[in-house]
């Protein structure tokens, strides 16, 4: 159970704060929700309590785990996409692992792309989704390690390849 004020991931949005913890009516049977409003959204969501699991909306990473995802960005690796594969179906596995809920899966997607990147130019839907990646990487290690957003964004950078 989460409570109120706390910080969760919800997969392929980013980290969300409790808003409230209501009962609400829903076909007439009462039903406890979590309001989340994304750090990055001007809006609130309703999830049932009993949808988090299905959803993989997790609490944040602790902070020696914030490290671990650092180090993996860090460590040498050769592009394991196959890009004879259409851009389509890559855009898919992609957007996969950024809604896993894994921070690991959205960090191995941020570094195959920038090793992509070392090779051809990047499309714009290959841009966004690195965006992506670094804003969800991003915004859970400034959590986890209470840091500010913008340094976190730096140092990842700085150790991409």
């Amino acid at each position: 159970m989460f409570e109120k004020g706390d910080y969760v991931v919800y997969p392929g949005h980013g980290v969300s704060v409790i808003e409230d913890i209501r009962n609400i009516q829903v076909n007439g049977k009462e039903q406890k929700v979590y309001v989340l409003r994304p750090l990055k959204w001007e809006t609130t969501v309703m999830i049932p309590v009993e949808s988090l699991k299905a959803l993989g909306i997790r609490e944040i990473i602790k902070p020696w785990e914030a490290d671990q995802v650092l180090e993996f960005l860090s460590q040498p690796e050769e592009c394991q996409s196959d890009l004879t594969q259409p851009w389509n179906q890559r855009f898919r596995q992609y957007n996969e692992k950024l809604n896993s809920g894994s921070i690991f899966e959205v960090a191995k997607v941020l570094k195959e792309l920038c090793l992509i990147k070392q090779s051809k130019k990047l499309s714009f839907g290959e841009k966004k989704i690195m965006e992506t990646a670094i804003n969800l990487l991003s915004q859970e290690l400034a959590i986890a390690k209470s840091a500010r957003e913008e340094e976190i964004k730096k140092e990842i950078q700085k150790r991409l390849p």
